[in-house]
């Protein structure tokens, strides 16, 4: 049983009917003794799953050919640059800001943003390193499966899938706020409070609902087209950004500034854990690499330029909200529309609410296309059914997806608070950018059958410590809020850490066409600093985090471990499946021709 994996074999192809076979075709369903029989072999498919990697070329050719028509690759660098600000420049900015200035940062919110900036770099550029080698549509998930392997490419998965459904519902709930503000009327007019739920979803907002329905709309029709509305859509948002910055500053106290810090530091650290989420965004521009037409060239000025920009207009954003008016004043629900009320110039709120909305709006509606790719992959993995792999042959957009994770995405959207969401969409956010960086380490110093085992334990044994100091830092953080000495021992062992890894163990792999600057010290300040920010989240969200994890885990052991080890054992070519300690030393040279042609 173990050891069997993918490779280059004939697929199944299925019709559009929907019928059990697009839904679970594998052995193991077939009927309840197979199951019964399946799920008795628990143990040995887990161990499977757990050792068998993917390759780069599994992933570039037969995954992808599961979907049975082939994404339209029409997309440059142009594209992705405005994909990427249409997707982060959303509700975090407009509506988070307001909130943490004047509940936890003050004017420090800041250098929030500047913390979170950075930590969200970081990020970009691992995850472009991944986009240029493998440009599929699975992102985050396809790059984990290769290097990782299945069972945290899984972990992972769920938590990419819940991180763009909060997003998407957050934002959605944010636009009705701003709504609101362009009519004069408060967010709470529009939404229907049923008594007899929880506080905390009992505030039902159907226009977030009619948004998404729109944005879902326009998601299956083209990706080209997205793109199109999209880049529009930003420049309007570009412009009223720009407006605000300039208009505000007109109105700018220096003494609003002071205190500056009057939570502390812990305060900024607090806010850019949860303002991380005005971040989340930009991982869905990655899963577009399938649909570019050079993901060499196009990838990293798409994604690096669009962060830059983002990062840019988030600080200029914030300073000028806490100078136009004293931090405790700060509206939370729409803070930039009532602050130009505040300060005499009432008829900018208007342009203010209008640009919001046209931000919220590309925030969705990008959202959507990258999160139908996430849940496409995912599928041609048979981690989930496979019906929600297909592509449209005509629009060339995987519908399916789409639409479930929208009407998903909309009944979150109708119940829950943008609290609840903001933090729990910064937990999923944070450690799914911790593996990839934890990935992107295990790529550059460790290929199968090539790296010695010498190597490889040296290898386990620094990142052991890169992640176990981390951690220690972050529980220290959180449960200690005015020690300081345990900061002295776990720095310096992240710092040693690193450094062994760098002189001790050789770099088994050199990106071919892409690769992050200053291996292992960026990748491994990444982790430290998710893991960091991880620590400023409060409980009751990572109890949440947890319940959502251990659901994962309940549908892994029962329906998605078998699915996808049936689909790895029909494969024909077993060569192309790399083990941990079993794998082919050309990966690399065959991807980068890959991803020339």
């Amino acid at each position: 049983m173990v050891g069997t994996g993918e490779g280059g074999g004939a697929t199944k192809r299925r019709g559009c009917a929907c019928n059990k076979e697009d839904f679970l075709p594998e052995d193991s369903f077939r009927n309840w003794g197979s199951y019964v029989a399946a799920l008795s072999e628990t143990g040995p498919r887990l161990k499977d799953r757990l050792l068998t990697r993917s390759l780069d070329t599994t992933e570039l050719n037969e995954v992808r050919a599961r979907s049975q028509h082939e994404m339209k690759r029409n997309l440059s660098w142009w594209d992705l640059i405005w994909f990427g600000i249409g997707a982060v420049i959303g509700a975090g900015i407009f509506v988070l800001t307001g909130l943490q200035a004047e509940e936890v940062s003050g004017p420090a919110v800041v250098l929030s943003f500047v913390v979170s900036g950075v930590s969200a770099m970081l990020s970009v550029f691992c995850y472009t390193e991944f986009a240029v080698e493998i440009p599929v549509a699975g992102g985050s998930f396809a790059y984990l499966r290769v290097e990782l392997g299945d069972f945290m490419a899984f972990i992972a998965a769920g938590n990419i899938l819940l991180e763009y459904v909060i997003g998407g519902a957050a934002v959605a709930r944010s636009w009705t706020s701003y709504f609101a503000t362009l009519l004069n009327h408060d967010p709470a007019d529009f939404r229907i409070h049923a008594t007899s739920l929880s506080p905390d979803y009992s505030h039902l907002d159907p226009i977030s609902v009619v948004v998404i329905a729109v944005v879902c709309t326009l998601a299956v029709l083209s990706t080209k087209g997205t793109s199109r509305f999209n880049f529009i859509a930003s420049i309007i948002h570009v412009v009223v950004i720009v407006f605000i910055v300039v208009a505000g500053l007109t109105k700018a106290e220096a003494r609003n500034f002071t205190p500056f810090t009057p939570f502390g530091v812990r305060g900024i650290f607090k806010s850019s854990a949860v303002l991380f989420f005005s971040y989340v965004g930009f991982d869905a521009v990655s899963t577009m690499a399938e649909e570019t037409k050079n993901p060499a060239k196009d990838i990293p000025i798409g994604l690096v330029g669009a962060m830059s920009i983002t990062t840019l207009a988030y600080c200029l954003m914030a300073a000028t909200l806490c100078l136009m008016q004293p931090f405790q004043k700060i509206d939370p629900d729409a803070p930039f529309s009532k602050a130009f009320e505040t300060v005499g110039l009432g008829w900018a709120k208007y342009i203010v609410a209008f640009g919001a909305l046209k931000g919220m709006t590309t925030v969705l509606l990008v959202s959507a296309v990258g999160q139908a790719r996430y849940l496409t992959h995912i599928a041609r993995a048979h981690m989930v059914p496979p019906w929600f792999a297909k592509v449209h042959p005509r629009t060339g957009t995987p519908i399916n997806a789409t639409v479930v994770m929208l009407v998903a995405t909309a009944i979150i959207g109708f119940f829950t608070d943008l609290g609840i969401l903001s933090n729990l969409l910064s937990i999923s956010t944070l450690f799914i950018f911790m593996l990839v960086a934890l990935a992107l380490l295990v790529r550059r110093y460790y290929v199968s059958g090539e790296t010695s085992d010498s190597d490889r334990n040296r290898l386990v044994t620094c990142l052991g410590l890169i992640l176990g100091s981390s951690i220690a830092t972050a529980l220290y953080w959180a449960l200690d809020e005015k020690g300081w000495v345990g900061y002295a021992v776990t720095v310096p062992i992240w710092f040693l850490s690193t450094l062994a890894l760098h002189l001790l163990v050789p770099m088994a792999r050199q990106p071919k066409l892409w690769g992050v600057p200053m291996v292992p010290w960026l990748p491994s300040a990444s982790i430290a600093i998710n893991i960091f920010l991880l620590g400023s989240i409060d409980a009751k969200s990572f109890m949440r985090f947890g319940v959502w994890t251990a659901l994962l885990l309940v549908y892994y052991f029962t329906i998605g471990l078998h699915a996808s080890y049936d689909t790895a054992k029909e494969s024909t070519d077993t060569t192309a499946l790399k083990k941990v300690e079993e794998g082919d030393s050309t990966v690399s040279e065959t991807t980068a021709k890959v991803v020339n042609e």
